[in-house]
């Protein structure tokens, strides 16, 4: 069953999404479905998303939601895990890994401040496993100063994947060594993840 069919069809709790961002998860998740992995969305705001991964994903996915909003925690069921923190805080996320293992996809869908974009990328990414996806949304945000974002300014985490882009190249981006292609869509960046050091020539879309 397509992601498309499980949002319009959708009768349980209210699904925020961008309609033109659900090709996009087809095309990076669609490998895990019926898959035994850990699923980290960072964002719970109503639990709707948490209850499509369940339905898109199958009986084997541990799906856990993270906010810093307590009445989340109300959430929760079967295959659902909410915790609730920052997602910025190094101690809180370690806690999560501790707990439930390195997820196999994270979709920070959270503050949308820049500098906690930056400071969870920082943490999780180069722990992840090889074939992990790492999908940031709403990077839109990244040119508005509300959220600590302008065009051109440094600390963006779109201006931080330029680099990304011209360290496949120039190789001075120690985490451009472990990342197998960067997918740039409207409003979204997807990571996927390789073996460190592998000979081979990297993608990007």
């Amino acid at each position: 069953m397509s992601l498309w069919h499980e949002f319009l069809t959708n009768q349980n709790r209210t699904i925020w999404k961008w309609t033109h961002y659900l090709p996009i998860y087809e095309r990076h998740f669609s490998r895990f479905i019926n898959k035994s992995f850990i699923f980290l969305e960072i964002g719970v705001f109503n639990g709707g998303s948490l209850q499509m991964w369940k339905r898109y994903f199958g009986p084997f996915v541990t799906i856990v939601g993270i906010d810093i909003n307590p009445k989340c925690k109300k959430f929760e069921e079967s295959q659902i895990h909410i915790r609730i923190g920052d997602q910025s805080d190094p101690v809180f996320l370690q806690s999560i890994i501790d707990e439930f293992g390195l997820p196999d996809i994270v979709l920070d869908d959270g503050s949308h401040i820049q500098k906690h974009v930056n400071a969870t990328y920082n943490f999780l990414y180069e722990k992840l496993n090889i074939n992990s996806v790492y999908f940031i949304e709403d990077l839109g945000c990244a040119y508005i100063a509300y959220w600590g974002g302008r065009l051109n300014k440094k600390d963006t985490f779109i201006e931080r994947c330029k680099n990304f882009i011209n360290s496949f190249y120039l190789e001075h981006e120690i985490s451009t060594e472990s990342t197998e292609s960067i997918s740039v869509y409207d409003s979204i960046i997807a990571l996927e993840k390789k073996a460190p050091n592998v000979v081979g020539q990297s993608s990007i879309v």
